[in-house]
Formats: structure tokens, sequence, C-alpha cells
């Protein structure tokens, strides 16, 4: 295994993080401060669209996407640092292009779309002139397991119809965004992952209703998690993304980097939160001297530096196995660090939060945001039981086959 960085890494990893110090994290009180100010908190802020134009200048834009030429043409494995560096932010991912849920809808579209797709929908998401989102999750069964979705896409002559509930659909709340993936059931007769398909929506398309905007531990987010009614939504037949019966295996293809994605911002969320503990640590004085003295503390920090350590190891095995052999050879090691990535890192914020006293638990600092969000993302992206699931199977099939 070889996890040392490319001579391109080391340069954009160089570029990245001056452009994280000197504009993205001196700009996170100014973007709380317009969205707090603004009619439409889902508006994108002005200085957002700033931000986006100073990297987009600077050739710091798509970094994330490696197919077809569409992208940066990076490695899974030379991509794993830059998306830690941008997760020290909230907003970091934005501001290069890089943010959910468009990175997995980029993909897809780079992967498996056909050449009018790319050109109505990928090029514009490629450009950021419009934003998207995923429906998949639906608030009456457990969308984690896919044959339990019940949203149908029925084939009408040129058309499909869609007709169904969706729930969580992050994105959709964001005036620019212009396009739905949706996962729904288009054959329930046919064997379990072959009933669903995928199809590309206008987000404006006639029977498309917003229920409501679903907030995350009160936090409103600024893309919107939508609650949101598909009643005879018609679309194109040419609006089938892939082929009939394929949407199972799109979904799979979507979540492999995704999750290499999520785990390696996890990791910039608890270097940012380990920064910040032992920071005030050192600056806070009790019981006769600073906090960073106390037993306690020291084994928060040591313990908290050792987990990210081995967390980053596997985030980089897992990025390195999906290069060199693919996605599915690497499937146990992408399903642990979808459940390390979020132990660790809510672990470290737990930490931090603790050692910030009252502090932690208000809008003073970005903890209480961080918190909020580890501890969801536990749940996004498939739950963690559904992982650990994944690994126990993999890792008794190795037994059986032993035992024969």
């Amino acid at each position: 295994m070889d996890f040392g960085y490319s001579a391109r890494t080391v340069e954009l990893r160089d570029r990245v993080g001056s452009f994280m110090d000197t504009h993205v994290l001196p700009a996170e009180g100014v973007y709380d401060r317009q969205i707090a100010e603004a009619a439409d908190p889902h508006a994108l802020p002005p200085i957002m669209v700033e931000l986006k134009e100073k990297a987009r200048a600077e050739g710091l834009w798509n970094l994330f996407l490696a197919h077809g030429g569409w992208g940066a043409g990076l490695t899974n494995l030379e991509y794993a640092p830059l998306a830690e560096l941008m997760g020290r932010s909230i907003i970091g991912n934005e501001v290069f292009n890089c943010s959910a849920p468009d990175t997995g809808n980029m993909e897809l579209l780079a992967l498996f779309g056909t050449a009018e797709q790319r050109e109505r929908w990928l090029k514009p998401l490629l450009d950021a002139r419009i934003r998207s989102c995923f429906a998949m999750t639906e608030p009456d069964v457990a969308s984690s397991d896919a044959r339990n979705i019940r949203t149908r896409i029925t084939r009408d002559g040129d058309h499909y119809v869609v007709d169904g509930r969706k729930w969580y659909t992050s994105g959709i709340l964001d005036p620019d965004c212009e396009l739905i993936i949706l996962m729904g059931v288009s054959d329930p007769d046919a064997p379990a992952y072959r009933q669903q398909s995928m199809v590309l929506i206008p987000r404006h398309a006639p029977g498309v209703t917003v229920l409501r905007d679903l907030p995350m531990f009160g936090y409103t987010d600024r893309l919107g998690h939508g609650e949101v009614l598909f009643e005879n939504v018609r679309v194109p037949a040419s609006n089938l993304l892939g082929g009939e019966g394929e949407g199972f295996a799109l979904a799979q293809g979507r979540l492999g980097p995704g999750r290499m994605h999520y785990a390696m911002r996890a990791v910039g969320f608890a270097e940012r939160a380990l920064r910040l503990m032992c920071e005030r640590t050192l600056s806070r004085v009790a019981f006769g001297g600073p906090l960073a003295d106390q037993g306690v503390v020291r084994e928060w920090i040591a313990r908290s530096r050792i987990e990210i350590e081995q967390l980053r190891l596997l985030v980089l095995k897992s990025a390195w196995l999906m290069d060199t052999v693919g996605n599915a050879a690497a499937r146990l090691e992408v399903a642990a660090i979808k459940v390390a990535a979020l132990d660790v890192a809510h672990r470290v914020v737990d930490r931090a939060v603790q050692a910030h006293g009252a502090a932690g638990v208000s809008d003073d600092t970005v903890l209480a945001r961080l918190f909020s969000i580890t501890r969801a993302l536990k749940i996004a992206d498939g739950p963690d039981e559904v992982h650990l699931r994944t690994v126990a199977r993999q890792e008794l099939a190795r037994y059986k086959e032993k035992a024969r």
C-alpha cells in the first residue's frame, strides 16, 4: 500500500489549505450573518458567490470529479487530503463546488448520463449555475433497505409518471435547485434489486410540491431538507438515468466515492474540534492552572490525536483500494470508514464541547453545529448499523469458506 501524496496532490493541498486559511475560515461569520439577515434563509449568501468566484479563478474547482474529463481528474487517494482540508469548515466544500448532493449527482451524470442529459444538467452543475437534490429517503418506510421504497415510476407511452413522497431531500429548498434525481420502483415484480430505477425530474415540474423544510437537530440548513410530494409528475422517457431496473446499482456506484468524501470531511471536522479544544484548554484557568494541565483533559487530547490518525489511515487505505482494485473489491473498507469516521468525529467534537463548557453548547463556536452534523451523519447515507452488517457479513464469509 502506498499512501504517499503525488506531486499534484502536494501542490493542490498547499493551495487549498492556503485558500481555506486566507478566505474561507475568516468568512464563516459573514456567511452566518448574511443568512440570518436574508429574507430567504436558503438563498445563496453574497459572500459565498464571492468565494466561489475566487476559488474558480484560482483553478480550485470541481476537484472531486475524475470521470470523463469533466473534473480535475484526481484519483480518490489524491482527492482525499483535499476533502479533509475543505471539511474543516462547514461551508468549505461548497466554495470549491465540491459539496453534496451535487457531487454524487454529477458523478452519476458523468458515469451514466446520456449526451443530452450531460448537456442539460451536468454542464450547468459543473459551472455552479444550478444546484440539484437527490430524492431517495421516504418517511413511511425504512429507506436504508432500498427494497422498501414505495415511490412508483410508471411507464406511460413516451413518458414516465412518478407518484410518491420523499423526505430529507437535501438541497431542494435552494432557489438555484433545478434538478431532482429520484429513485423509485419501476417494476415491483422484478427481482428485489432490479425493481428500482432513477429518473431526472425538473425541480419545478407540475406535481412536485415541497410540503415542509425539515430541521436537523433544530438547525435550518441553507440547502434545506425537504419533505416532497410527487403527484402524477410526468417526465419524458429520455429522462431515465441509466436503464430500467438499474437504480440500485447506480445508487451503489454513487455511494462509494461519496463515503470517502464524507469520511475525509469528518477527519477535517475532528481536526477543527481538536484545535479548538487545545486552544481553549491552554487559555482557560481552573483549580490553580490551565485546564490543559488536568490529566483528564490531556487524555482527551491524546486520545483524539490517536483516533484521528487511525481514521485518516483507514480512509486513505479505502481510497487506495478503490483506485487500485475498484469500489466493489473495497466494499468492506468503504463500509468501515462510514462508521469509523463519524464515530471518531463525533467523539472528538463531544470532548471539545465539554472542554468549552457553556460556550460549547452555544453558537459562539462551530462546535454545537459540528455536534449535530456528526450525529446526524451517523444516520444519513445509510445508518451505521447497515454498514456494520456489511462488514460483519464479509468477515464471517471468510470463515465460512474455510470451514467448507
